[in-house]
């Protein structure tokens, strides 16, 4: 049996002829070409599959289109603006945050939800929001850095003209490409009944 699924996806009504036991991750993937979202887990624990959906992450390994109708869904391919690459992709592909690169749509999609609501995150703030998003390969701590990054940058963007007053709190330094990572900044532990991480 199937339904039609009409959505609004990276800005565009899209529509497709679904099984209606297809989840938004597959419908993304198999019947709108859209394959920056990854399969990960399938179960809700990995966070690779994250999409945006009226800004917020959603997991769209367990969203179902026909519950979606309305809604303003962003994928990664949707992160680009006029050719220009958003601020937190230009920082991952500067800093090397991104190894085997499988996890780093859902991620990068988690932390513009992050920079939307927080312009200038903590790296604790940072950690918590990503606590979902599984990584295997890069111990988590450029992708820490290139966040701060990208946040740094999104603010000098938004500085007030000369002669305007400056927003608060924008005493932090950039990180420059290569250099070591701030000490002691080791992983907040996972919270209670979410998946271990390899921390290697």
């Amino acid at each position: 049996m199937k339904t039609r699924a009409s959505l609004t996806v990276n800005g565009e009504p899209r529509e497709a002829l679904v099984a209606v036991h297809k989840t938004l991750l597959e419908v993304l993937r198999e019947d709108l070409g859209l394959v920056g979202t990854k399969h990960g887990c399938e179960l809700g624990e990995c966070g690779t599959c994250t999409v945006l959906v009226d800004g917020l992450p959603v997991l769209s390994c367990l969203a179902l289109p026909a519950d979606l109708e309305g809604a303003a869904i962003v994928t990664v391919e949707g992160m680009a603006r006029g050719g220009e690459l958003h601020p937190l992709q230009q920082a991952f592909a500067e800093l090397g945050a991104a190894q085997c690169g499988y996890c780093t749509p859902g991620v990068l999609l988690t932390a513009q939800a992050l920079l939307d609501a927080e312009p200038q995150p903590t790296r604790t703030q940072i950690r918590e929001a990503l606590a979902g998003n599984l990584c295997r390969c890069t111990g988590y701590t450029k992708i820490l850095d290139a966040i701060e990054l990208a946040a740094l940058r999104i603010a000098v963007r938004a500085e007030p003209r000369s002669g305007e007053a400056s927003p608060p709190n924008e005493s932090r330094a950039e990180p420059r490409s290569g250099e070591a990572s701030p000490p002691n900044e080791s992983r907040a532990e996972p919270r209670s009944g979410e998946a271990s991480r390899n921390h290697e």
